[in-house]
């Protein structure tokens, strides 16, 4: 994937206005960060070679939903995908954020891929956002919502004096392949921003964490706090893992049948310096067992020891 010189811009044939200048690109890299700086620099974005050499060449569902996110963001944006879905012309519009949006992220990737994108963006909105999405919320593939809860948020608390009114909700848990999850997220506006110096990580000192588990026996969250901690405790005493179950079918409004069952575990470690760092796995019921996730947060080679 590469882009082309700010000298070699394409430009659409007049048509009595001013042609718009697009900055280009080929490939399917990165194209979540080509949105994102597109839209907050207000500059036309053209990609062009969209996996054309692959078996199933053109956007993904994913991709194409992601967009549609963007739309329900933004006033005034303009996308021309091609027939074959290997080009997006994409004019980015103002960012106005705003309450009551929901958005469905489907079941090809989890929450945590539209998240990343809807935080650069919405913090610089006109309005503060109010945004409901469901779809996946915890997975191998991406950052779970947990981690954006325990590890995002305050970062975003610290550094872009955002501190009232931003909260995450996790109403409904869903793994892969149902889905079914559901939160929602409560953005206001930045109001500064700081220089952010983070070059010195520090010394753990103290490790939070929730085990979840969905449509399993609650005893499997148990067992994943156990085996987690079997291993943490032999560097620090100070770990501390709450369960978080929820039943699943016909709770919370989820249809019978809908969900998938599933567990998982999400860690994170305060440091010295103030920094947090997180740590995820998860599991689609009968793919693990709870101690095989429990014990590679510390245990490479999974012999017990912590080594």
């Amino acid at each position: 994937s590469q882009s082309h010189p700010p000298g070699d811009e394409s430009r659409d044939p007049p048509s009595g206005a001013m042609p718009t200048q697009y900055v280009r690109f080929s490939g399917a890299a990165d194209l979540r960060m080509r949105l994102v700086c597109a839209t907050l620099a207000n500059r036309a974005l053209r990609v062009d070679d969209i996996r054309v050499n692959d078996q199933n060449p053109g956007l993904r569902d994913y991709e194409a939903s992601l967009l549609r996110l963007v739309d329900k963001l933004t006033n005034g944006m303009e996308v021309v995908i091609n027939e074959s879905g290997t080009s997006v012309k994409y004019k980015p519009g103002l960012v106005t954020g705003g309450r009551r949006i929901s958005h469905d992220c489907g079941s090809s990737r989890g929450i945590g891929y539209f998240l990343e994108v809807v935080l650069c963006l919405c913090l610089f909105a006109k309005k503060p956002l109010d945004l409901t999405l469901t779809g996946i919320t915890n997975d191998e593939a991406e950052t779970s919502v947990d981690t954006f809860r325990t590890v995002t948020l305050p970062m975003l608390k610290r550094n872009f004096g955002v501190e009232e009114g931003l909260t995450m909700t996790i109403a409904k848990r869903g793994v892969s392949p149902g889905a079914g999850g559901e939160i929602n997220l409560k953005l206001p506006i930045a109001r500064s921003l700081v220089a952010i110096d983070w070059c010195d990580e520090g010394l753990v000192k103290r490790v939070r964490g929730v085990a979840f588990t969905l449509r399993v026996s609650p005893q499997t969250g148990n067992r994943l706090v156990d085996a987690s901690r079997g291993v943490l405790n032999k560097f620090l005493p100070d770990v501390y893992i709450f369960t978080d179950h929820h039943a699943g079918d016909g709770k919370n409004g989820q249809k019978k049948g809908r969900s998938t069952p599933g567990f998982g575990l999400s860690l994170v470690a305060e440091t010295t310096t103030g920094c947090l760092i997180g740590a995820d796995v998860a599991s689609s019921a009968g793919t693990a067992a709870a101690e095989e996730l429990g014990s590679p947060f510390g245990d490479d080679d999974g012999d017990g020891d912590g080594d």
